[in-house]
């Protein structure tokens, strides 16, 4: 049995919310002149709340709201039951207008790979791939002044020995742009991306400040939606692609792989895991600038981020999956601060093998402070 008080407040609930619609459904029957022809940004601009929600009302007259009679002709639970189904209607015609209204409600991954037709944004649109960054200072425990290689083309010679500093700078630039859409019904889409890291001897003024090394990244990555729960983690993303690294650099210096990656992402709130197993497509011969690369950068990596209040923080861990004196991998770890606006800080710190694609089989510890511009979410 439902108390006299419950019933009463419930009826008055009802009454100051359909007071409140009524205008609605009064101004957009006698509007018909005035919001025929207007679009839903043109009603979007009305000043008078009225006004906007009767031009709203009249767009999507399919949505009828019920006048007060209606309401009070059925009992609570009914009314109760038909203010939720008004209200519902009114989000959704506000969604329609303004579907990246918030992206408080759009899930990490959902914001970096369009998972969604909520999110999607069409084709040939650039956006954030990898952290864009700049660090300053980035400084080394152990220079790497005789890159190595099996091959024996890929070996500098003592007397071609660099002179590095110890301090450097490094920098980053990634965007990617997606290519084609929803391949397989409403779902796969084609990615192409590109990913470039320097470092550079700024400080090395004996040597002429030369940039020491850079890698050069294209790749193109095929991603579904997926929608399943393990282990309280909601797995949304699969993807499968071909990656290209190389430096750019003639023999001795020369080194390159292409890897065939798979893409397995998993998120819960703020928090996000990506797993990436990959294949290194087979080289032989002279052409081959580094025979055993994945002993050392490994057969795939681990990447988490996770976000606290302004806080971001990412961790990377990669293994060759090898165990004993053989095996080799690498950590690394991220974390941006606010500073001002879109300016972010940037602390990095790295330790292991392959910090760049010149240093795959040198191991080192790697620290670098500077600014953010863009970050993995």
């Amino acid at each position: 049995m439902i108390s006299n008080s419950y019933q009463y407040t419930t009826r008055a609930l009802c009454t100051m919310i359909v007071c409140l619609i009524a205008p609605l459904k009064t101004s957009a029957q006698n509007a018909g002149s005035i919001f025929e022809n207007m679009t839903p940004e043109q009603c979007s601009a009305l000043v008078s709340n009225a006004e906007r929600l009767a031009c709203y009302d009249y767009r999507f007259r399919q949505h009828v709201i019920e006048t007060p009679a209606v309401f009070f002709q059925q009992d609570e639970s009914q009314s109760l039951e038909r203010l939720s189904n008004t209200a519902n209607i009114i989000t959704q015609q506000s969604d329609q207008l303004h579907p990246f209204k918030s992206s408080k409600n759009i899930s990490l991954l959902d914001q970096r790979w369009e998972l969604t037709p909520e999110t999607k944004k069409g084709v040939w649109r650039l956006s954030a791939f990898q952290p864009v960054y700049a660090l300053p200072l980035f400084w080394t425990t152990r220079k790497n002044e005789l890159p190595t290689s099996p091959n024996p083309r890929n070996t500098v010679p003592k007397s071609d020995q660099e002179n590095l500093n110890s301090m450097e700078s490094k920098f980053q630039i990634s965007m990617k742009t997606k290519a084609i859409e929803n391949i397989f019904g409403n779902n796969g889409d084609l990615w192409l991306g590109y990913t470039q890291s320097s470092h550079w001897q700024v400080y090395n003024s004996k040597e002429s400040r030369p940039f020491r090394a850079t890698n050069y990244e294209p790749e193109a990555s095929l991603m579904f939606r997926t929608n399943y729960n393990i282990l309280g983690l909601n797995g949304r993303l699969l993807g499968v692609g071909f990656n290209h690294q190389s430096n750019g650099s003639s023999d001795p210096f020369s080194r390159s792989w292409n890897r065939v990656m798979f893409n397995i992402g998993f998120e819960r709130e703020n928090f996000v895991l990506m797993i990436r197993p990959w294949f290194r497509v087979p080289e032989t011969g002279k052409d081959d600038d580094n025979p055993n690369i994945i002993d050392y950068m490994g057969r795939g990596d681990i990447t988490t981020f996770y976000k606290w209040k302004d806080q971001h923080f990412s961790l990377m861990l990669r293994h060759n999956l090898k165990t004993g004196s053989n095996a080799h991998g690498a950590a690394q770890f991220d974390w941006t601060f606010p500073i001002n606006g879109n300016l972010r800080g940037y602390l990095q710190l790295f330790d292991g093998y392959g910090e760049s694609l010149i240093d795959y089989n040198h191991r080192a510890t790697y620290i670098g402070l500077g600014v953010s511009l863009v970050d993995w979410y």
